[in-house]
């Protein structure tokens, strides 16, 4: 069975609206395109490193839609090699109304999402949720992940669609591999998914592992 893995930019106050440019969030949200002041040599291959082995984009309507414009005119540019990637892959779009699927490889997916993302997962070994808020929400309520890999960024913004904007639910998580900070204090998280809820108890020697 493959892994569902959330790939998400996040500032420190976890706002994860609109990092790439201001065109993905016009209206309402003054800082669109806050990652690429921050974005470094580190961090560039930390997510070149994060896309190795991907065989299945999963992706929200509003997000599709900026990929879909952008990255089929990117194949070739020096660069931007993760663009035949993207291009080749299938892309699975979560989506209630009826988006245009041009982009090659795109399928949308049916408006059981448990069950789709089940599909998915018996169909590709390395599924990777790019952007996608409103869809990444969904997936951290309904535990309907495996890992999350999270960018945090030393800006906060104070406004913006945040990561558990959609409400969250008790989940336990393990720090898969130590934390990388870049040279810009980007810090990089790789988080997965572990069965349970946390637990509680009171600050004794017992709880402190004394």
């Amino acid at each position: 069975m493959g892994i569902i893995q959330i790939e998400l930019f996040a500032t420190l106050d976890l706002v994860a609206q609109a990092p790439g440019g201001p065109e993905e969030d016009p209206e309402n949200f003054p800082f669109g395109g806050w990652q690429a002041p921050l974005i470094d040599a580190v961090v560039g291959d930390q997510i070149d490193a994060a896309y190795e082995g991907t065989d299945a984009l999963l992706l929200g309507r509003r997000t599709y839609d900026i990929f879909a414009g952008y990255w089929p005119q990117q194949e070739g540019v020096p660069g931007l090699e993760i663009a035949t990637l993207f291009n080749r892959v299938p892309k699975y779009v979560a989506s209630r109304g009826t988006p245009d699927l041009t982009w090659a490889g795109s399928t949308q997916l049916g408006p059981d999402l448990p069950a789709a993302v089940h599909e998915i997962r018996d169909r590709h070994e390395n599924i990777k949720v790019v952007g996608s808020l409103n869809l990444v929400q969904t997936l951290l309520r309904e535990k309907l992940f495996d890992r999350l890999d999270l960018w945090v960024h030393p800006i906060v913004l104070g406004v913006g669609k945040k990561v558990f904007d959609g409400g969250a639910v008790p989940a336990n998580l393990s720090l898969l591999e130590p934390p990388v900070a870049s040279p810009a204090g980007t810090v990089h998280l790789l988080y997965g998914l572990e069965e349970g809820v946390p637990a509680t108890g009171d600050m004794d020697e017992v709880d402190r592992g004394a």
